[in-house]
């Protein structure tokens, strides 16, 4: 009943005031739409370079997202309770956080999209270093994972941008698996977080993969520009 309620919200959301501001304040292009799965569990994992990247992909991606977003976000008045109301997973970053492990792994198994940014914070327009909680929950789960690259954004502020319009670029790769295992080790850990750097990496243009430059260029995929 609960994840029914935060499904109705969150589309509201979406369907209304998220969309509308984005179709105000930003133009996109889209590439690789195709390649999103529409049923099933999904781990979306994305650079993140400013404030703008989660309402951006929020606002334009076809399925709802259960976005893992840091704690301090729903300590915030008003916006916090609306993060809860959406089904966005308060995470303590940095450390080992069982509770955001747990209810993100109940978000897979009832075949939502778990919205994650592996840097586990914003990197200001240079991909960073992964943090390796994304990697653990693939590799618990067996969820596949589609990547996402977004760029365009990196000079986004808020409330200043509120008020000109931002082109973003959106660029999303083939879903991908992690290698099963019986047992799951700090090295499979670490392997797994940098091949989904990897695949970021590879799906950004180079000047904007940091940490990761040597990435291969990405796959040519048909582009969409909506707005």
């Amino acid at each position: 009943m609960i994840n029914r309620l935060q499904g109705v919200f969150y589309w509201f959301c979406v369907l209304t005031w998220i969309r509308l501001i984005l179709l105000t304040i930003t133009s996109r292009e889209i590439e690789g739409r195709a390649n999103i799965p529409r049923h099933g569990a999904l781990i979306l994992t994305s650079n993140h370079f400013s404030v703008g990247d989660p309402p951006i992909l929020t606002g334009t991606f076809p399925r709802r997202i259960a976005w893992m977003a840091k704690r301090e976000l729903f300590d915030i008045p008003i916006f916090g309770k609306l993060y809860s109301m959406g089904g966005f997973i308060p995470v303590r970053r940095f450390e080992g956080d069982l509770h955001a492990l747990r209810m993100s792994q109940r978000a897979l198994r009832r075949s939502l999209v778990l919205g994650m940014f592996p840097e586990g914070t914003r990197s200001g327009g240079r991909l960073g270093r992964g943090e390796p909680g994304s990697a653990l929950i693939a590799l618990r789960t067996g969820a596949p994972i589609l990547s996402v690259a977004i760029w365009g954004t990196e000079n986004v502020k808020l409330p200043r941008d509120l008020f000109r319009r931002t082109h973003a670029n959106i660029r999303y790769g083939q879903p991908f698996h992690l290698p099963e295992t019986q047992r799951i080790t700090k090295e499979q850990v670490a392997s797994g977080t940098e091949e989904i750097m990897r695949q970021i990496a590879a799906l950004l243009p180079p000047q904007y993969r940091g940490a990761h430059a040597m990435g291969p260029e990405p796959v040519p995929a048909a582009a969409r520009s909506e707005g």
